[in-house]
């Protein structure tokens, strides 16, 4: 159980970090959708691709991190730090997946823009996914 939620997990971030990686070198395909919009239609925010290099960068980080934390990549850190990690992940996305309340996650109120369909419909229950298999992950190992 412990392997399939490492690989799975680890392959998520791992994409999601080549994603980033296509957009901070220019790429845009599906960018226009991965931007929280306001209710006129503006970008909420205006990433810059050394943001999207950032994300890559820990993304990738947070994928060799679950394998760290499995017996798929054996190496040897502090059982303090591989907890405390699991949790700042936890944390993280399920934080991702309730959302600020406006803009982002289950509970947003601007529903209309193409990024709140499918937030609603992919983002957020992927993120719930990660939270589910970082629990997995942490309980039972």
């Amino acid at each position: 159980m412990i392997t399939g939620a490492a690989i799975i997990l680890s392959f998520i971030f791992f994409s999601l970090s080549a994603l980033h990686i296509y957009w901070g070198l220019g790429g845009r395909r599906g960018l226009a959708a991965t931007v929280p919009r306001k209710a006129n239609g503006a970008k909420r925010i205006n990433p810059s691709a050394f943001d999207c290099f950032v994300v890559a960068f820990l993304l990738m980080g947070a994928g060799f991190f679950v394998l760290a934390r499995s017996p798929l990549l054996p190496i040897r850190l502090p059982r303090w730090f591989l907890h405390s990690g699991s949790w700042v992940l936890l944390i993280i996305f399920t934080a991702r997946a309730v959302g600020e309340f406006r803009y982002v996650g289950f509970f947003k109120k601007v529903k209309s823009s193409q990024f709140a369909r499918l937030d609603t419909k992919y983002y957020s229950p992927l993120c719930v996914l990660i939270s589910a298999l970082l629990c997995c992950l942490e309980f039972l190992n």
